[in-house]
């Protein structure tokens, strides 16, 4: 057999997928299992997009398209970051990707020598650091706290910032949390960054799933942020793998030149269908289904107090709650066995998103209906005793 590359070795594993394995194959058995785990929208493509998909198709639209993606579609989410997020960006600093995976692997690779370090909060999602790795960096997580919103603080920067570190990776809201970095930290971060030559990759997929005030891009702060976003939550498009990246103008042509290596072309026939998606009436259903996001939460975050299930940073965007177990468990991981196999319901153990808080904290997605929600309280309930 060939020697591996040691990559494979420093690769996180993704717990939330090996759940969902499991999930699967007691399903297959017949079970009925509630999942709270995966963190993918239970709502599709409207059907205005899927229209346009078809009609791209029939007229033959799957040809390559440019590496940075159809004109039309770049100059759409120009246009979308300007009217929902407050920021003026010129189309050709962005980038059309396959998924926001796409986009992290450009910005990383265009960004990262090899050992070169770069700082995360703990909590975060692990794939992130799976890019830092591929690209020959060294994620470094640093410990974040309910009291800082789980988020990477100006204070973290100045800490823990060495002779090897190159950037910050952050998002915002953050997946497992939920959770937003008030603009105030993320103004008072970047200028921390800023000060040491350092670069800041923003992760904004969740940026359109809000439920408190509007939120704003951190391009509002600092016009020369490297920004991914993507199709797949917001507007629920999961599937057909087709995301951005925002870059400085400068850097565009080094990102060009390795997106027509690396993938030649997001998803052809996803590009037509997703100009679609900025349409007006188009924007009004996905507005209608963030308020659904909103709903549950609002339903959820009462329920598993009542439970013992403390929530210390209420989550005000994205569609997860970072639980904390440790009234009924002091291994999060044992819970979520025992909360699968005894009472049906998938729920993410902390270890996926870093180790400062494995032990005691949960992920729930509320991305699955109103109902089920509550059947898995009441399984919950009967659970705890």
């Amino acid at each position: 057999m060939s020697r591996l590359a040691k990559r494979t070795e420093q690769f996180m594993p993704f717990y939330a997928v090996e759940l969902f394995k499991k999930a699967s194959v007691l399903q297959a058995q017949g079970h009925d299992i509630i999942s709270l785990g995966i963190g993918e929208p239970d709502f599709t493509a409207p059907p205005q997009v899927i229209e346009t998909l078809n009609r791209a198709a029939q007229a033959g639209l799957s040809g390559y398209t440019s590496p940075a993606g159809l004109p039309l579609l770049r100059d759409a989410i120009a246009r979308y970051y300007a009217t929902a997020f407050g920021a003026a960006i010129d189309p050709s600093r962005i980038i059309v990707t396959s998924g926001a995976s796409g986009a992290l692997l450009l910005g990383t690779m265009a960004l990262i020598n090899p050992g070169d370090e770069v700082l995360m909060p703990d909590p975060s999602y692990p794939a992130n650091q799976n890019f830092i790795t591929a690209a020959g960096g060294v994620p470094r997580l640093i410990p974040a706290s309910a009291a800082q919103r789980f988020h990477l603080s100006a204070q973290d920067i100045r800490e823990h910032w060495g002779p090897a570190t190159r950037g910050v990776l952050i998002a915002s809201p953050s997946n497992p949390t939920g959770a937003t970095i008030s603009r105030e930290d993320l103004r008072a971060l970047i200028a921390e960054v800023r000060q040491r030559n350092g670069f800041i990759i923003m992760d904004e997929i969740y940026l359109g799933l809000y439920y408190d005030e509007r939120p704003q891009s951190a391009l509002t702060l600092d016009n020369d942020l490297i920004v991914i976003n993507s199709f797949s939550k917001y507007f629920h498009m999961t599937g057909w793998r087709l995301g951005w990246l925002i870059a400085p103008q400068d850097m565009m042509p080094a990102i060009e030149k390795l997106a027509a290596s690396l993938a030649i072309c997001a998803p052809s026939l996803a590009q037509h269908a997703a100009i679609s998606c900025f349409e007006p009436e188009v924007i009004q259903v996905y507005e209608n289904r963030r308020l659904s996001f909103k709903q549950r939460r609002d339903f959820l975050l009462p329920e598993l107090e009542k439970l013992g299930l403390h929530v210390p940073v209420v989550p005000d965007g994205a569609f997860y709650i970072y639980t904390d177990v440790s009234q009924h468990s002091s291994d999060s991981a044992a819970f979520s066995h025992r909360l699968l196999h005894e009472a049906g319901i998938a729920a993410v153990p902390g270890l996926d998103f870093g180790p400062a808080h494995a032990a005691n904290f949960l992920r729930l997605s509320y991305a699955t209906g109103l109902d089920r929600l509550q059947e898995a309280m009441e399984r919950l309930r009967r659970f705890l005793g």
